[in-house]
Formats: structure tokens, sequence, C-alpha cells
């Protein structure tokens, strides 16, 4: 019997093709802040984000770099043999302090045995050129991603998500980082409020056209304690349901180049935190839905890229 056909270029097949084995991104508190939040762009954040702002609130115990890295590369090697990692900058805007700090963060990253780059996630408007430079330089000798926030590439969306900047500081951002050996990530989240079918596909449409090396797709779901809560309850704003959230990933896979790599098709929300909608908690069902889906489309990532591709 023989594998079904890889359908998109996943994060396992990249780092197999990259480095020849199993490797794993590891999650690191750095116990930053964000510039929407500290009132320097704005406070309260996005309507989606609470206070813990997807961290799994290391710092806040106590926890260093370095022993964040050290018990959950110990948990993930004795689970999927993995002997490579990738320290992952991920609660809040981790470029979002002094270059003195950033660069003390990072090299302990990197000091960790078995430690061979960096994921860097941030936001648009907390990068400059000698923060740009610093990243330029670890990225000569290891693999350095840095993630940017994009969520939508309609202003109006931004607005109404309070995100505290506008689609041109993304694209300056993206273009400013380009050429300099570092990985782009950006993220999107489909479902947003007020967002139709055809905005998110525009969204897609609008990353495949920079260059950009790979894409997080996030399901908005409703987390308690944000605006966002308060606009569910109120009945104001109505979650994608798991079907439509489906197709909609496949829409925008068909619009991204192949090139580029697809490190996440949906969220991870924490149970207790989570209010809506529950299927966001069925992440393996979900993936196989998509699976599944894009088989009975008889789609794949590129295919409407390459239609839309100039002869």
């Amino acid at each position: 019997m023989h594998p079904a056909p890889q359908r998109y270029y996943d994060l396992n097949r990249y780092f197999r093709d990259r480095f020849g084995c199993r490797v794993h991104k590891l999650t690191v508190d750095a116990g930053l802040t964000c510039p929407n939040r500290d009132g320097t762009v704005g406070r309260g954040g996005c309507i989606y984000c609470n206070a813990r702002g997807s961290g799994t609130g290391a710092f806040s115990r106590g926890l260093s770099i370095t022993e964040q890295l050290d018990i959950s590369k110990a948990a993930v090697a004795a689970r999927f043999k993995a002997r490579k990692f990738i320290a992952y900058f991920q609660s809040f805007s981790n470029t979002y302090a002094p270059v003195e700090r950033l660069q003390a963060m990072y090299d302990e990253a990197l000091a960790v045995p078995d430690i061979v780059g960096l994921a860097i996630g941030t936001r648009p408007d907390c990068v400059d050129e000698a923060k740009l430079n610093l990243l330029e330089d670890y990225a000569r000798d290891h693999m350095v991603w840095i993630e940017y926030g994009l969520q939508s590439a309609h202003d109006r969306t931004l607005s109404a998500i309070n995100r505290g900047h506008d689609v041109n500081t993304f694209e300056a951002a993206v273009q400013a980082t380009a050429g300099r050996g570092m990985e782009i990530c950006a993220h999107i989240i489909l479902g947003l409020p007020g967002e139709t079918g055809d905005d998110m596909r525009a969204t897609a449409d609008f990353i495949a056209r920079l260059p950009i090396d790979g894409v997080k797709l996030h399901l908005l779901y409703v987390v308690r304690g944000t605006p966002m809560e308060a606009l569910y309850r109120s009945g104001t704003y109505r979650c994608l349901e798991q079907a439509d959230y489906v197709e909609m990933v496949c829409d925008v896979l068909e619009r991204l180049p192949t090139r580029m790599v697809i490190q996440r098709l949906t969220g991870d929300p924490h149970r207790e935190e989570l209010v809506a909608p529950v299927w966001a908690l069925k992440k393996r069902e979900t993936l196989e839905s998509i699976r599944r889906r894009l088989m009975e489309r008889d789609s794949f990532q590129g295919k409407a890229f390459a239609a839309r591709a100039p002869n």
C-alpha cells in the first residue's frame, strides 16, 4: 500500500531536509512584554489575547532560559527521539527589549547543548536595524527564524482587533529582514471578526507575494478574560465551525507557494481558558479533516498559486 502523497510542505519535512534528523522546537518564556500592553502602542493587547499572552508562565515561576530548555529537551527527546532542537521564544514580543538583553537571551539559549537555532516570535513594529543586525549575526552560524504576527492583510480588521500596527508596517519589516540569512514566518488568523472568506483568501494572496519562508495558520478561538469573550457572549461574534475552518485552510494552502513551510495549521488553546469553540481542542481530528479534505478536493499547496503565476 503506497503512502498518501504529501500535499503541503510541513515543518517536520523541512527540518529533516535541513538537518537529516528529527528536530523539535522548545518553547521559551523570556519574561518580555508587548508594546500593545505596556502603553507604548496601546493597553490591553489584541482583543483575543489575555495577560498570559500564549506564554507558559515559566519565567514568572523563576525558571531561567537554560532551565526551561533542559526540562523541555529531556521530555521531548524521550518521547520523540529528537536529537536537535530549536529554542522558540514564544511569549509576547521577543525583540521588544534593548539589544544587550536580547543578545544575552539568545546567547544563553544557544549555549545549551543540541540547540541548533532560534525561532523568535515578535511583532513587525518591534524590530529595527540594530536588532536585525544582531539576528543576522546569529544566522551566519545557526538557523534563525523570525516570526512576525500579521493576523490579517486588512487594516480595517487590524484596527477592529486592536492590533496596534497596520499592514504596511508588516510589509516593511519583512522587506527589511529579507536577504539577511534569516527565515521569515508570518502568522495569520482565520475567523477574525467581520472577515469573509474572500478576506481570508486575500490575506493568503498577500503573503504569497512577499519574501516569506513559512506561515502559521491559527483559528480564532475565544479565551476567558478577553474582549473577544464579551463579543462572543453578547452574540456579536460567532466562531467558525470546524468544517468551515477546514475548508478555509485548504483554500489558503492552495494560494501559498510550494517553497513556503507550513509550520502550523491550527492553534493549541489552553483547555482551562477556552470559551469557544469546543472543537478547537480536537487538534488531531482537525488536522486529519484537513488532510482528508485536500484529498477529496484533489488539492495541494500551491495549486492556485501556480495557476496565477505568470508564464
